[in-house]
C-alpha cells in the first residue's frame, strides 16, 4: 500500500495509475482528515449510463406487469444484497 499527498498524485498521475492497474493499493491523503483510495474497476464493476438504468427498470416492470417473475428465497436476497 502507497499513501501518497494529493500534491504528488498530480504531479505524477500516471506512474500511480499504471501502479493500480499492477493491483498496488493507493491511498491519496488531502489535508489532515480526508483520504481516498484509488482502484481499477473491472468489465463487471463498470457503470452502466443513466438511460441504461432506466431502461432496464422499465424492462423489469414490464416483466412484473406481465406476470414473468421469478420468486427467489429471503436467503437468497440476503446472499445478493450481501447481507
Amino acid at each position: 500500500m502507497i499513501i501518497i499527498s494529493s500534491r504528488e498524485f498530480r504531479q505524477n498521475q500516471k506512474h500511480y495509475l499504471d501502479l493500480i492497474d499492477k493491483n498496488e493499493h493507493v491511498i491519496i491523503q488531502r489535508g489532515k482528515d480526508k483520504s481516498y483510495k484509488i482502484s481499477a474497476v473491472d468489465a463487471d464493476e463498470r457503470l452502466m449510463s443513466e438511460a441504461e438504468f432506466i431502461e432496464k427498470i422499465k424492462k423489469s416492470i414490464q416483466q412484473a406487469a406481465e406476470g414473468k417473475l421469478k420468486p427467489i428465497s429471503k436467503e437468497h436476497q440476503k446472499e445478493l444484497l450481501g447481507l
